[in-house]
């Protein structure tokens, strides 16, 4: 019944009970099984998730063909129906109707329409620094936790530039998800019997009414949204107001419950992945101090003291080598899950119908033989002549995804996390604070397990 999520839960447990020293080799205390299986197994191995064979692929090559499949050979996996609480839009349908709907919100994510958002960015940017320099005061240097001050950021600038209005409107629906992760993931992580979600037990009961809270609070920025479009109130260049229009296009089929999927979907991947990402580059960058300051001298030698437009992000060449060797060491989302829906052939392995294949990109990001004997050590010069030439293998790095289903909102986190830590180099230096404690661990996304306090020094 269990297959090996008992061991998989024993050893999560017991890795995550304990701090670890301040490195970056972190596979082993993230994932300590599929640690434990690449070492005893290599890139090939097989394990059960409850009765559902898993088969763990870390070999970049077959990622690639699995990735790319255009054959519709692989699916996203079946799932706990309590699962599908977090089911969030265009990343949760197959075939025709993910195409239909990826083709829909595909130009919401064009380089144009990210330019256009700048605007929004640099004002959640301008609130944060200002903050900041109102917590120091008079004072030289103030500690404080980035984390939730990174997830604060990113929340502003998806209400910002999706939705088009502020922090305020998306910070309950915010919290509310955060606690929604920890209840699926616990339901996730157990047996399912068929009907337990309609039972009315205590965490059941409070998965629905956080469920039902959120979709009441976007169907009401929606009806606010609809009204300001009808009165002409509105520019119509965010995220929410495309989707509206291609809602009112009777052929596209969008229903109301549709647009509510997909703006959980901006809500939850456009504040998670992107605050994960600079929290860890923040405290990756006060363990190196050297590549702070070599970042801050360009951000220094090409910005000067005014704040950064689009010009000045687009020539950040450390900035950008830095914030991809983050994303290498910590990347935000660790695996991704497919499913077989046939017998398939993979490099000569016949793999059934219904097989989970995992494809582990912490492993692959740490994996020696793509990136060297000093894989485990911070070294941004990797990325000095682009992504294609970081690692012996292109796919050896694939944060964003890769193939069809690619991440639609890699140049909406790129942008905003290169204009997010430019400014913060621009005005401030760090430290960790003496009570950092290192533990990454994963709740959906990649996580500090205890907070990241950092001492902040005003420039």
């Amino acid at each position: 019944m269990y297959g090996d999520m008992k061991e998989k839960k024993k050893l999560m447990a017991e890795a995550w009970s304990k701090p670890m020293s301040l490195n970056h080799a972190i596979v082993h205390r993230v994932d300590p099984m599929w640690h434990q299986m690449f070492h005893k197994y290599g890139k090939i191995s097989v394990c059960f998730l409850q009765r559902r064979p898993r088969l763990i692929i870390a070999d970049p090559e077959l990622m690639r063909s699995i990735l790319n499949d255009k054959n519709g050979h692989f699916q996203k996996p079946p799932l706990n129906p309590l699962v599908d609480l977090l089911s969030l839009g265009v990343a949760s349908l197959e075939g025709e109707k993910w195409a239909k709907r990826r083709k829909l919100l595909t130009p919401a994510f064009h380089h144009e329409k990210i330019q256009g958002m700048v605007p929004a960015f640099l004002t959640s940017c301008v609130n944060l620094i200002d903050q900041w320099k109102n917590k120091v005061g008079s004072e030289e240097s103030f500690e404080l936790d980035i984390a939730p001050e990174m997830q604060n950021l990113a929340a502003d600038v998806i209400s910002r530039a999706a939705f088009g209005s502020n922090f305020e409107d998306g910070k309950k629906i915010f919290e509310l998800q955060k606690e929604q992760v920890v209840l699926i993931l616990e339901a996730y992580m157990s047996i399912y019997l068929p009907g337990f979600r309609f039972l009315p037990t205590k965490k059941n009961k409070r998965r629905y009414e956080i469920d039902n809270k959120i979709k009441a609070m976007l169907k009401d920025i929606i009806q606010r949204k609809e009204r300001a479009m009808q009165n002409g109130e509105t520019k119509n260049d965010d995220l929410l107001s495309l989707l509206l229009q291609c809602k009112s296009h009777t052929k596209n089929d969008m229903k109301i419950e549709d647009v509510i999927e997909e703006c959980k979907l901006f809500y939850f991947a456009g504040q998670e992945t992107t605050a994960n990402w600079l929290t860890w580059t923040i405290i990756v960058l006060s363990m190196h101090p050297n590549w702070q300051e070599k970042a801050r001298e360009e951000v220094r030698h090409i910005c000067g003291k005014k704040t950064p437009d689009l010009k000045d992000i687009n020539q950040l060449k450390i900035v950008s080598m830095v914030l991809q060797e983050v994303l290498r060491l910590y990347p935000p989302v660790t695996g991704l899950n497919r499913c077989t829906l046939q017998t398939t052939d993979i490099d000569g392995m016949l793999i059934p119908a219904g097989v989970e294949v995992v494809l582990p990109t912490l492993l692959v990001h740490h994996d020696p033989e793509y990136w060297g004997e000093d894989v485990e050590e911070f070294k941004p010069e990797r990325f000095s002549e682009g992504i294609s030439k970081a690692a012996r293998d292109q796919l050896a790095f694939y944060p964003f995804g890769w193939g069809p289903r690619f991440c639609l909102g890699q140049s909406f986190a790129v942008m905003e996390a290169k204009l997010a830590l430019a400014m913060i180099l621009q005005h401030f230096s760090f430290e960790l604070s003496p009570s950092y404690t290192h533990a990454p661990h994963t709740l959906i996304t990649l996580q500090p397990q205890y907070g990241a306090p950092i001492i902040l020094h005003k420039l």
